[in-house]
């Protein structure tokens, strides 16, 4: 089989005027990037449309290093809907540059199953990313020169809680200090680099409704307290109106279009195991608004991803899934049932049945929060007969939905079984809201423990000293009601990713709770995460390189 680079450069892409045409978008309304890029303006955003229109939400069972698919199973689904004449639309995250040359190598599907063009989504793209980790930047210059300029009196603050960003991997600019040289190059300071998803920008940028909520919501931005320990705000610069103007373009989502040449709406990408994980809500709106059926995903594991953005952006958004699909590999199953990574495409029967635990706990999981769950068995050409009949037979005795997917070999042919069982839950017992985890009104350490307990199967939250006098900060400031976003391995229902949590014998350490008054949400950090990743021993920016005018090494 052919490459995912090679298989998108074969595709025939169409105008991406053809594309918006398709979906009705009148043309002064598209706004084209090249020929098959474009920015849609957000008053094609309809309310009622959205009430009407379908939502699909794609997660998965815990990850593994071996990969998931759930970005495949997404455009995937997306074919196979349209394919069986469903109107549909994938609305996904943009990549990061940090994983593209770190790890993954890009993060626009695969196979015959990806979003269009590849290599464009994966680098550059519209430059939202590009936009954002500038805003972020220029906040922390003026608030550095607002430092400066007060050095020495009541004005200066006493801290300052705001970074600097950057969209790469680069554990050393997690801790530094700015500053230094003398007076005349600043007022010295402790600070550090978060990777651009990672930005309240970019939560900020994922949750507001239009560009009046963004004024808003970045006005209220945290970055610092005064001597009396009360908030220092963006609006105390008096610097919203400029951070606005710096993210104008990049507000309006991006339509591109997938290898069967159907709609994509591509915008926004916190990570999911730092952040909220999921793209911005305006895309997700906008979908709605053109689309009877919308495939969007969320980051990592269901324990996260999924839980985020039911608690998260669908409390705020006023939107929920009327299905959701769990995406699960035998690759994945093996590995959580404790098979060593170098025997995974190998047959082996009794680990799928001993990996299915830590599936059957998802499944547990998006129950309790109301969802209706489709599961869809992403195929592999190692997958043997017998194990594809047994989890067909599994999930009948335990009364799941399944389906074997093979749109990375077949794109929307082999996502039909998929669409087709998808579409009948839709019709037929279809989610009827959200059954959030926790309320509004519960205590920080009440949602925490919440999480800890309902979601990840432990037994309760802990709050290290600095945690617990943050706790005291964000009732001080009547900021309880906000939601949590818990940051954590996604590797593992535990803040260890050495321990799968499957026996619930843990708890949770939250080493710092960090306000977003922006995003309005509080982020709570645990175990050893960092908000800046490193890059692994062999980077795939060993492998990404320009042949003969063609990029290599993307995928």
């Amino acid at each position: 089989m052919k490459s995912d680079i090679e298989i998108s450069r074969s595709a025939t892409l169409k105008n991406i005027s053809e594309i918006a045409a398709e979906l009705k978008i009148p043309s002064e309304k598209v706004k084209p990037f090249g020929h098959y890029k474009a920015k849609l303006p957000l008053d094609l955003i309809n309310e009622e449309k959205v009430q009407q229109s379908n939502m699909i939400l794609v997660t998965a069972m815990t990850p593994t290093k071996a990969g998931i698919g759930k970005t495949t199973t997404s455009v995937g689904l997306t074919l196979g809907l349209n394919k069986i004449g469903k109107k549909s639309i994938v609305a996904l995250r943009e990549p990061s540059l940090g994983p593209c040359f770190g790890m993954k190598g890009g993060a626009a599907g695969g196979g015959y199953a990806q979003v269009l063009p590849m290599e464009e989504i994966n680098l550059h793209f519209t430059g939202d990313f590009h936009a954002i980790t500038s805003a972020h930047n220029t906040i922390t210059a003026l608030l550095d020169n607002y430092q400066f300029q007060h050095q020495g009196t009541d004005k200066q603050l006493k801290e300052i809680v705001w970074k600097r960003v950057l969209d790469v991997n680069d554990r050393s600019l997690r801790f530094i200090v700015s500053g230094l040289g003398g007076n005349t190059n600043g007022v010295a300071n402790e600070t550090g680099f978060d990777i651009t998803p990672a930005s309240e920008i970019m939560a900020v940028f994922c949750l507001s409704k239009d560009y009046v909520d963004l004024r808003k919501r970045i006005d209220s931005i945290i970055l610092g307290y005064d001597a009396n320990r009360e908030p220092f705000r963006v609006k105390d610069l008096k610097i919203g109106g400029a951070i606005v103007v710096l993210l104008k373009e990049a507000l309006e989502p991006n339509l591109v279009q997938t290898t069967e040449n159907t709609p994509a709406i591509i915008h926004g990408g916190p990570f999911a195991n730092i952040a909220h994980g999921c793209n911005s809500l305006i895309a997700t709106k906008m979908a709605m608004s053109l689309s009877d059926y919308v495939i969007t995903e969320a980051g990592f594991g269901a324990d996260l991803g999924a839980e985020k953005f039911l608690n998260i952006k669908c409390r705020m958004g006023g939107i929920y899934p009327k299905a959701t699909v769990m995406v699960v590999t035998s690759q994945a199953l093996k590995l959580h049932g404790e098979v060593e990574e170098k025997e995974i495409k190998k047959p082996n029967l009794e680990g799928i049945k001993k990996g299915l635990r830590n599936l059957e706990k998802h499944l547990d999981n998006l129950k309790r929060l109301g969802q209706k769950v489709v599961i869809s068995f992403n195929q592999y050409y190692f997958d043997t007969d017998e194990e594809l009949k047994y989890m067909r037979q599994w999930a009948e005795e335990k009364g799941h939905v399944l389906a074997i997917n093979n749109s990375f070999v077949e794109g929307g042919k082999g996502a039909l079984e998929l669409a087709e069982k998808v579409v009948n839950v839709i019709e037929n017992d279809a989610s009827k809201g959200v059954e959030f985890t926790y309320k509004n009104d519960d205590s920080i350490q009440d949602k925490l423990n919440a999480i800890v307990q309902k979601v990840y199967g432990g037994k309760r939250a802990v709050l290290s000293k600095k945690a617990f006098l943050n706790s005291k900060r964000i009732a001080r400031l009547g900021l309880e009601h906000f939601p949590i976003c818990i940051a954590k391995t996604q590797y593992s229902f535990t803040d260890d990713p050495k321990n799968p949590g499957h026996d619930g014998n843990f708890e949770i350490e939250i080493r710092e709770l960090i306000i977003n008054e922006g995003a309005g949400f509080i982020v709570a950090v645990a175990g050893e995460i960092m908000r800046m990743p490193g890059l692994p021993k062999e980077p795939q920016a060993l492998h990404i390189d320009m042949v003969d005018g063609q990029i290599e090494g993307l995928s």
